[in-house]
């Protein structure tokens, strides 16, 4: 009896058979095999498909995936993410802190602040995020604009999908690169992280056709070189993400001596980055938090929802963070990431 292949496989096939066998010659790269047992060259026909099927043009396709050949250092650095699952321990926050809230990283965001004030306030007025917020994303994604990693996102986003790990993801994000060239942009000037990332905000392709906006009235959202775009496309982001006008992303908190942060944490179980959302307590009223010993140092309102974040555990710094926190968690799922994003946008203001 003949097995009956999987329906992916069996497109992949039949997308062998209409292209022909790759010839003897053929670089290696271009007949590796995925782990589920699809050549490359018949999943990229797979994914071309799609984007044809999604209205890109035909022309956009070739330009863009003239060539392409699987990234074997893509796959390495995918598979080899720092933290699991199944890790417990979190490092000291301190340390991270110390490391990527710096004097150099002050210093510059200071400097593009005061180079743009007029620009970012026009922003803030439209948007609602404060433009030292803003900053500090340019800040921490790309070192305000001079880190934007040199990776070909076809190559890279073709690669991801077909060694199939997460698949569907990283198919949707070449799809949506495919849109994104549609524009008018040159294969060239697309290039990012390994992971699909781009731009001085680094949004994935999918983010950028969804949030990226036109920030000086051109018609057109460049987040390449474009400033006014790049200010406006992150302050998008943050909006849509629920950023609440008019309030702190935290600020820091007093803790009473003997204080048992483990007696307020939180037993709502995130469907989202679930290790980030338990280590902060349950959510309660400033005026509540300062009922049993825990004060906040700066102003919120007695009625304002923060929760407890001590990372570092007792007798460290402690915060009471405001909903802007978890809008800066929709930008990095790390707590690491976005309470330093946070510091570092209250010292570029300080």
């Amino acid at each position: 009896m003949i097995p009956r292949l999987p329906p992916i496989i069996a497109l992949a096939v039949a997308a062998l058979l209409f292209l022909g066998a790759p010839p003897a010659s053929a670089p290696a790269a271009a007949q590796a095999v995925s782990a589920d047992g699809i050549p490359f060259d018949a999943y990229l026909e797979l994914l071309k498909a799609r984007a044809r099927a999604e209205g890109v043009r035909e022309d956009t396709l070739v330009r863009m995936t003239a060539g392409l050949t699987p990234n074997a250092r893509v796959i390495a650095l995918d598979n080899n993410q720092p933290g699991s699952a199944t890790t417990r321990g979190y490092p000291p926050m301190s340390g991270y802190i110390a490391t990527h809230v710096d004097a150099s990283r002050i210093g510059g965001g200071r400097a593009v602040y005061g180079q743009h004030r007029d620009l970012l306030a026009r922003i803030e007025r439209d948007y609602g995020v404060p433009g030292h917020v803003i900053v500090a994303i340019f800040g921490h994604e790309t070192s305000y604009g001079r880190v934007k990693g040199d990776f070909d996102l076809a190559r890279s986003l073709a690669t991801l999908a077909w060694e199939g790990r997460r698949r569907e993801l990283f198919a949707g994000e070449f799809v949506a690169l495919m849109r994104v060239a549609d524009k008018g942009y040159d294969r060239s000037q697309l290039v990012g992280s390994y992971a699909g990332a781009f731009g001085n905000p680094q949004f994935l392709p999918s983010v950028y056709l969804r949030l990226a906006s036109d920030g000086d009235g051109d018609g057109r959202a460049d987040i390449f070189s474009n400033r006014a775009d790049t200010f406006a496309s992150i302050a998008n982001y943050f909006r849509d993400a629920g950023w609440r006008p008019g309030q702190p992303w935290g600020v820091r908190a007093s803790v009473p001596a003997g204080f048992d942060a483990s007696a307020y944490r939180t037993r709502i179980v995130s469907p989202v980055c679930p290790r980030v959302h338990e280590r902060l307590s349950r959510w309660m009223t400033v005026a509540e938090w300062r009922g049993v010993g825990v004060v906040a140092q700066s102003g919120l309102a007695d009625d304002v929802m923060v929760s407890f974040f001590q990372p570092d555990g007792p007798g460290t710094p402690a915060w009471l963070l405001t909903g802007n926190y978890r809008a800066i968690l929709e930008y990095n799922c790390s707590s690491y990431y976005a309470l330093s994003v946070g510091l570092l946008a209250d010292e570029i203001v300080n």
